[in-house]
């Protein structure tokens, strides 16, 4: 059973659980920890911080769409986006920790609020892509779990639940298969069955490990705990 699978009141509850899995580091991080780097290359704590602030805004803009019927996209431009997360790098730590509160809170509220008839209101992605609303709730799945590993003070995929794990590997697998790429690559999940990245290419190399080893590599964020056919190659492409 994948993510999507889950009831909605579940899939609220994931997205809730990461939203608290990522305010437990960042409480364990000092201010001044806050000017380190993080898993993701150019960008400080400050900047992943303003990121994950901003998305919750960002997210919250799609629900007021659901709920209103007027269109109100995520942000209005790619630019402004990145213009967003550069700026509020630049905000002192106590403002960045009150973005993250306040923004976690007013997402969480828009979530209680909605009324049942909205839920399958579609609305559209920052990449274009049309929705139900209810995908809220693995975007931000998403966005919490996996930028508490790029907190870099101890976040672990080891700690996702294993359903986030699933629906994760076959996100990667659906966008690498999209684009193309991949090919010849064979992921093998302990206690699983093999599977072809491209189940048209010959197999050129494996990697294989316990699920949250090779979802960690997948998303670009190490190799710790997996084998290869070879040396571990880089994932083609990664979140």
């Amino acid at each position: 059973m994948g993510f999507h699978d889950l009831d909605l009141s579940e899939r609220l509850l994931i997205a809730r659980r990461g939203t608290a899995y990522f305010a437990q580091h960042l409480a364990e991080l000092s201010d001044s920890d806050l000017d380190g780097e993080t898993l993701l290359s150019g960008w400080s704590r400050r900047h992943l911080l303003a990121h994950v602030g901003y998305n919750a805004a960002a997210l919250c803009r799609l629900l007021d769409w659901a709920a209103t019927g007027v269109q109100t996209p995520m942000y209005a431009s790619p630019e402004q986006r990145g213009r967003e997360i550069a700026e509020g790098a630049t905000l002192s730590a106590a403002a960045l920790r009150n973005l993250f509160d306040h923004t976690v809170a007013r997402l969480d509220e828009k979530w209680r609020n909605l009324p049942a008839s909205a839920w399958d209101a579609q609305v559209r992605t920052a990449q274009g892509r049309l929705v139900p609303v209810s995908e809220t709730a693995w975007m931000r799945t998403r966005e919490v779990w996996i930028h508490a590993v790029d907190l870099d003070n101890g976040g672990r995929f080891g700690d996702f639940p294993d359903v986030v794990l699933e629906s994760l590997l076959t996100d990667i697998i659906g966008m690498w298969q999209r684009k193309d790429l991949g090919a010849g690559l064979i992921l093998a999940v302990d206690g699983g069955e093999p599977v072809a990245v491209q189940p048209d290419s010959p197999p050129a190399e494996k990697v294989s490990g316990p699920l949250a080893a090779v979802v960690r590599w997948a998303a670009g964020r190490g190799t710790v705990g997996l084998g290869a056919s070879g040396e571990i190659p880089e994932p083609p492409h990664w979140l």
